[in-house]
């Protein structure tokens, strides 16, 4: 920590956006002892704290910390594609100050000493705040529920199966009753596998041009709807993790609608990417689950704008070079996104098609209220993660941008207009833009 960070620091005259507040409006933030000691314009010209390192905000943006709710790590066993403190570097670069772990980790994240010890982990490397999900079922093998009780005690946020689904609808319903009773949050993303066989990519005519097995919408519809039904019948508080269909947005909207304790997330690669940007077999854009019809990423557009889809996550998922440069049906699906979340997502603001407070909202506030954190907000008191963004300063996202081990890279060489300039952490800066 350099010697700034142990002072306080005063941002003057910028704008401010914290939709915790519903605050968009030009004032100055005051940090100290790592906390939020004042943000919004009623700390205008009330004067600065004594050896305060100040800096000028006119005509940039300051906004809470995001918070990232789907992010997948190597650490342990898979040390090669990402480290915690390797993706915290990722993340701190990207405004992103809040990262929860995915238990897709070899050992799995099924236990209480393996949840300990990547927080132990993390509060030893790592420049964020990581906290751990666990997995529903023992080995992510879809068979014997974990100690669903003992981890949310050790401190675990939310329980989830990573990239895969669990079939028995029997084991579900049990999981979700013990979730129930521990007001813990399932987190589940739908795939069917067996009706996605062996298909890489959207199914339609786009895929057969290509030659390619597509994955039917029905994959990720079918599993949605048991779900909903299954947290209907047991109250408990359900997460759809990551839908990219507008007939997925049609049936979460009509959950809330019967007054269900669900929410839902979108990856931002199905609100800023669609199925033709797979072009000529292009692996990066290999992902699960799979681009979607142009339609479809407008549709999830709206149910983002509309408030159906809660949450904004990167899905950050580092594969290495040698399991992406492959033959499009054999590389792994997955790209990396804890760098170009927030620029991505402002191409939303920039066109006018989501208003800027919503989207933030939907990377901060809402994610925190899902987890349970203190974190997403600028109000006084709260820790002090917050990020210094240019929303108008062009920059193309390039290999050198990469703090990740990985390079898979939905968004390489990408145009983007918002850039972050400086992320700090319970008010230590932990990334600096250079220049």
């Amino acid at each position: 920590m350099n010697g700034s960070d142990e002072r306080p620091l005063v941002i003057e005259a910028a704008r401010i956006v914290d939709p915790s507040r519903s605050l968009d409006a030009v004032g100055t933030v005051v940090v100290s002892d790592g906390r939020v000691a004042a943000a919004g314009p009623d700390a205008l010209n009330q004067g600065r704290p004594d050896g305060a390192t100040v800096i000028d905000g006119k005509g940039l943006t300051v906004l809470p910390g995001l918070v990232d709710a789907r992010v997948f790590i190597g650490e342990p066993g898979g040390e090669h594609r990402e480290t915690i403190a390797s993706a915290s570097r990722a993340a701190a670069s990207g405004g992103v100050t809040s990262i929860l772990t995915m238990p897709d980790t070899n050992p799995v994240i099924d236990d209480v000493a393996i949840a300990e010890f990547v927080m132990r982990t993390a509060r030893d490397t790592a420049l964020v705040n990581v906290f751990p999900a666990a997995a529903l079922t023992k080995g992510l093998a879809g068979k014997e529920m974990t100690e669903i009780g003992l981890l949310a005690e050790a401190g675990v946020k939310a329980f989830t199966e990573g990239r895969r689904t669990i079939a028995d609808p029997a084991l579900l319903r049990r999981i979700m009753t013990y979730a129930r009773d521990f007001s813990a949050v399932v987190m589940h993303e739908t795939q069917d596998a067996l009706l996605a066989g062996k298909g890489v990519m959207n199914e339609g005519l786009f895929a057969s041009w290509l030659g390619l097995p597509g994955i039917p919408g029905e994959a990720e519809i079918i599993p949605l709807e048991r779900d909903l039904r299954l947290a209907a019948l047991t109250g408990c508080r359900y997460h759809a993790a990551k839908i990219s269909l507008g007939e997925s947005a049609a049936v979460v909207a009509a959950a809330k609608r019967r007054g269900l304790a669900v929410t839902a997330g979108v990856s931002i690669n199905h609100l800023a990417l669609n199925e033709n940007d797979v072009g000529q077999y292009r692996t990066y854009f290999r992902l699960s689950p799979p681009l979607r019809r142009e339609e479809d990423r407008l549709a999830m557009v709206e149910a983002l704008a509309d408030g159906t889809v809660d949450i904004i996550v990167s899905s950050h998922d580092p594969q290495d070079t040698d399991d992406k440069r492959r033959p499009f049906a054999e590389a792994e699906a997955g790209a990396i996104g804890l760098e170009t979340l927030l620029p991505a997502a402002l191409r939303l603001h920039h066109s006018g098609a989501v208003p800027l407070m919503r989207l933030i909202e939907a990377m901060t506030v809402a994610p925190a209220r899902l987890l349970g954190l203190d974190r997403g907000t600028l109000g006084p008191g709260a820790p002090a993660d917050l990020v210094l963004v240019d929303l108008d300063r062009p920059f193309v996202f390039t290999e050198e941008h990469i703090r990740s081990r990985s390079k898979n890279s939905a968004f390489e060489n990408a145009r983007f207009e918002g850039q972050v300039l400086r992320t700090l952490v319970a008010g230590r800066t932990v990334f600096e833009a250079a220049g």
